[in-house]
């Protein structure tokens, strides 16, 4: 495996818990609401701020940022508070205006993120700058786009990268805004594992209430942090009204995840589990393949019988029927759906590859 690129990255100041946090409104809307923010997450001890001056949206007219007007008050909570301040870059020209105010630290939204030719004009406009970028996921789940994001930053001479997980956009409509699918970023975490990944529970959660609950899974999954959305009135905010915290409350929220450090009692006891996993797992996988022959005999049968390889009818019968198993075993659907439509698809390719 070819060593990665990525770092842990160095940031100006330490923060108030044992994980890194950015936080700040979704959009610099005021100057007052921007600094009253500043200060209020100032004071209880984060100095890591995040506001979007320009924010690209799916469709026209709603709210999307003040734009270059609100420069100077990001200028005011660096200078005047002593805060790392990190804003929204989407093209070559928010990237020179930002640069030109004096900020050193961006993150690339999602939308920017899925498209290659985005990525490779802020890689240019950013070449060489000694900045720090964080990059979040693209709308949809293909980790190769994420991942290849973030290479064509390291090619541009970039020195500090990261990552921020903030969930995928999916038809299948579940408890969150944005689907977590964590696996995505966990691959990306063993593929670079010293890449900082931000956790973002504001987008994935999609309502306040959920953001507590967002944010303790990825902090137990040994994200290296988070980036929080918070606003003096969130029910008043212009935009992502329904996920943004009042900075107590974000603050309570943090404060009562109590994540203890590892005793060794626990790493005992995780010891004798995951092997145990490691012996369902080699299971798993000896059943899987078992299913892989039956499969192919299957397809030998359908081609000698000139029959279809995809049938709805019995693919339909053979779901619904290992749904009501899994509900009855208690297993999440949406996680069935998925595996089984993963198998299914294996299996077509497999009759496919042997009727040639």
């Amino acid at each position: 495996m070819q060593a990665s690129p990525f770092r842990p990255l160095t940031l100006r100041h330490p923060s108030p818990f044992p994980y890194i946090v950015f936080a700040g409104p979704c959009s610099a809307e005021t100057e007052a609401q921007t600094l009253a923010t500043a200060e209020a997450l100032r004071a209880r001890g984060i100095r890591l701020f995040r506001a979007s001056l320009w924010k690209p949206h799916t469709r026209p007219g709603s709210f999307e940022g003040v734009g270059s007007e609100g420069l100077p008050w990001l200028q005011r909570v660096e200078r005047e508070l002593g805060m790392q301040v990190a804003t929204e870059v989407a093209s070559a020209s928010h990237v020179e205006e930002a640069l030109a105010a004096g900020l050193d630290t961006f993150w690339i939204g999602a939308r920017t993120t899925t498209s290659p030719f985005a990525m490779a004009e802020l890689a240019e406009a950013l070449s060489g700058e000694r900045v720090t970028v964080l990059v979040k996921n693209p709308l949809n789940p293909d980790i190769e786009l994420w991942e290849g994001a973030l290479l064509r930053l390291y090619q541009a001479g970039i020195p500090q990268i990261g990552a921020i997980h903030r969930g995928f956009s999916t038809y299948a409509k579940g408890l969150y805004r944005n689907a977590p699918l964590w696996q995505i970023p966990i691959e990306l975490r063993r593929r670079h594992p010293e890449l900082t990944i931000l956790v973002d529970p504001s987008h994935i959660a999609g309502r306040r209430d959920l953001v507590p609950l967002v944010s303790r899974m990825g902090l137990e999954m040994n994200f290296s942090g988070l980036m929080v959305e918070t606003h003096p009135e969130p029910e008043s905010a212009w935009s992502d009204a329904a996920q943004q915290l009042t900075p107590a409350d974000l603050i309570d929220t943090l404060s009562q995840l109590d994540l203890r450090p590892a005793h060794p009692t626990d790493d005992r006891m995780l010891s004798g589990l995951r092997e145990k996993i490691d012996h369902i797992d080699a299971e798993l996988l000896r059943l899987m393949r078992e299913r892989m022959i039956v499969s192919e005999e299957i397809g030998h049968i359908k081609a000698s019988a000139h029959l279809p390889i995809v049938q709805p009818d019995r693919y339909r019968s053979l779901l619904e029927n290992r749904l009501a198993q899994g509900r009855a075993l208690g297993l999440d659907e949406g996680f069935l759906r998925e595996l089984f439509s993963s198998i299914h698809e294996a299996s077509v390719h497999t009759q496919h590859t042997d009727s040639k």
